[in-house]
């Protein structure tokens, strides 16, 4: 019998997508034994500050950054609504796509995860989707009890429980590589003129050189 497809959303604004999100998608896929990431960028997140380059800028360099990577996709659907992007949303239309057996899950980092109960409609999430989030070494906060009471008892401790079920249960991972590459870092040193080899695929970086994205002298589209 043919397994179920597992299906990871992995959301963000990717501004600009760095190596260390590369690196999370590629040990996610391989932690979880996914068959797809799907690299969502957000147009406009809804707990975050309006990114500095166009949605579809930066659409263009994950879509470069990727290139032919197995299991990683760049994917426009949260470009194509209108508004601030809602997780739940996206999950709703990822589930739609792929059935309601597939095994799908929602990645997020540490920090996302603590602020997960202002989130819009946060007990809906566990209707369509599974839970990872990404351990980020040396930060310890307690989570809040509003964040504890939404989720229950929902947390596994296996690859294994996690899928057993399409959708609804809680798993933390820590992933091998753990790169410190901060996207705010990037933007201020492009700002100041400064070199981000190896911080960002080459590709990338010669993207945003010649459009001069994220540059005092920015291009303006």
């Amino acid at each position: 019998m043919t397994r179920p497809a597992r299906i990871a959303m992995l959301g963000g604004t990717f501004d600009p997508v760095h190596n260390g999100h590369l690196r999370s998608a590629l040990e996610l896929r391989d932690a979880l034994g996914l068959d797809a990431v799907h690299m969502i960028p957000a147009p406009q997140p809804p707990l975050r500050d309006t990114p500095q380059v166009s949605p579809r800028q930066r659409l263009a360099l994950l879509e470069t950054a990727i290139a032919d990577t197995p299991g990683l996709k760049a994917d426009a659907r949260e470009l194509e609504r209108d508004g601030p992007s809602y997780s739940v949303d996206t999950l709703r239309s990822l589930r739609d796509e792929y059935g309601e057996q597939a095994r799908l899950v929602m990645a997020i980092g540490w920090d996302a995860f603590l602020r997960l109960d202002q989130w819009r409609a946060p007990e809906q999430l566990f209707a369509y989707a599974h839970l990872v989030v990404i351990a980020r070494p040396g930060h310890e906060e307690t989570p809040s009890s509003s964040l504890v009471e939404l989720l229950g008892e929902r947390e596994v401790d296996s690859v294994s429980r996690l899928m057993a079920k399409p959708h609804g249960r809680l798993l933390h991972v820590t992933l091998p590589s753990a790169m410190a590459i901060s996207a705010t870092h990037i933007r201020q040193w492009l700002g100041e003129g400064k070199s981000i080899r190896y911080l960002v695929p080459e590709a990338v970086e010669n993207a945003i050189l010649h459009e001069g994205l994220y540059q005092r002298w920015q291009s303006v589209y």
